[in-house]
């Protein structure tokens, strides 16, 4: 039985090289859709029952964040529910993967995938929940509806709270976060929740970039659009995902947001804020300071030793989502990110940073706002 390589399915990204060695089967990851990124992979191996593969990623070193490769070890699943570390080795230009497959067909993927079944399995779910409504606020470029669930009343007078996620499509891990965190949210036995409602409503995009996902890239939109670098001036022709959210945003107004991704290169959780935006103040460093703190108490698995550089002030870049917001809005706004490889604090040797780790994550902010809401 010869060895097949396929990734024509949801998310898929792969190109075949060679196959006829097992010992050195050839692949290359695709490019993004119109964009030189790449970096996501998924793709299915067949006919290698018990038979030692060695899978090399020719073209890893000249992926979008090639140190991410560093100390990183690839998932793989047979079931594609179940996913776990896979031997990986990066020499500074292919990642290789090595395994003896017990069953004839066996996933690779760069994390976990959250496929699109799924998301929609997420949204429909939510919606039948009385405290949830479903909308599409507008298209895609490739003309998907762009889901909003909005949690809550009409009580004008709460909070408005928002959580985005997956801006950039291969960073599956946040809509694992949001899967945990709205299964929290929706709890009608969870007491954290039911408070939290009562004093705030949610406004959620689980999934930013629909067309992205489905495509299998790792940073683009359908139109080879990095989202998150067109919060300042979105258009219905390049960015209706982000067009369309922020619209919405205008309309409901916001408190609080935080933008949920994940990062190549650290092996930890961590928050990026809006040090540098121009009307960074006090409140807002008081804010920032106590979020970060609170959420560290309720999730080990946050910290903030290891992260990115602070902005300067009056230095960021505000056509980044999160800053681009903590202007206009004048509210605590912030990015999570989560890793690719461990949480070098907790790491799991079995599985690394996982999706059951991830929705853990997203469950442990539902206590992080209810310890805040008040001063937002």
């Amino acid at each position: 039985m010869s060895i097949t390589i396929s990734s024509t399915f949801d998310a898929g990204n792969i190109e075949l090289i060679n196959a006829s060695d097992p010992g050195n089967i050839e692949l290359k990851i695709r490019k993004d859709t119109h964009s030189d990124f790449f970096q996501w992979f998924y793709f299915r191996l067949q006919g290698a029952q018990g038979i030692k593969c060695t899978l090399n990623l020719l073209n890893a070193g000249e992926a979008a964040y090639p140190d991410g490769w560093d100390n990183y070890k690839a998932r793989m699943s047979y079931d594609r529910e179940n996913w776990f570390l896979v031997p990986t080795s990066y020499d500074g230009g292919v990642l290789s993967m090595e395994l003896t497959p017990e069953y004839d067909t066996v996933y690779f993927a760069y994390f976990a995938p959250f496929s699109y079944e799924q998301h929609l399995d997420l949204i429909n779910n939510a919606q039948l929940s009385s405290k949830c409504v479903l909308e599409c606020i507008g298209h895609t470029t490739q003309g998907r509806p762009i889901d909003f669930l909005k949690i809550g009343t009409q009580d004008e007078n709460k909070k408005k709270l928002w959580v985005i996620a997956r801006q950039h499509p291969g960073e599956s891990m946040a809509e694992w976060f949001m899967q945990g965190f709205i299964a929290r949210v929706l709890d009608e036995e969870d007491p954290t929740a039911l408070r939290l409602l009562e004093k705030a409503n949610l406004y959620l995009v689980p999934n930013m970039n629909v067309d992205g996902s489905i495509l299998g890239n790792l940073r683009v939109n359908a139109k080879g659009v990095n989202l998150n670098r067109e919060w300042a001036n979105p258009t219905i022709e390049n960015s209706p995902e982000v067009y369309f959210v922020k619209e919405k945003m205008k309309e409901t107004g916001m408190h609080f947001v935080l933008d949920v991704h994940g990062d190549e290169g650290l092996p930890y959780n961590f928050i990026s804020g809006i040090e540098g935006i121009p009307s960074f103040d006090e409140k807002l460093k008081q804010l920032t300071d106590s979020f970060m703190n609170n959420w560290k108490v309720f999730s080990p698995d946050m910290q903030d030793v290891y992260g990115y550089p602070k902005n300067e002030p009056g230095k960021a870049n505000l056509q980044i989502g999160s800053k681009n917001l903590g202007e206009e809005f004048h509210c605590l706004s912030q990015t999570l990110e989560m890793p690719f490889k461990q949480n070098a604090d907790l790491p799991d040797e079995l599985l690394g940073w996982s999706p059951e780790r991830s929705m853990k994550l997203g469950e442990s902010l539902v206590p992080t706002l209810l310890s805040m809401v008040d001063d937002l």
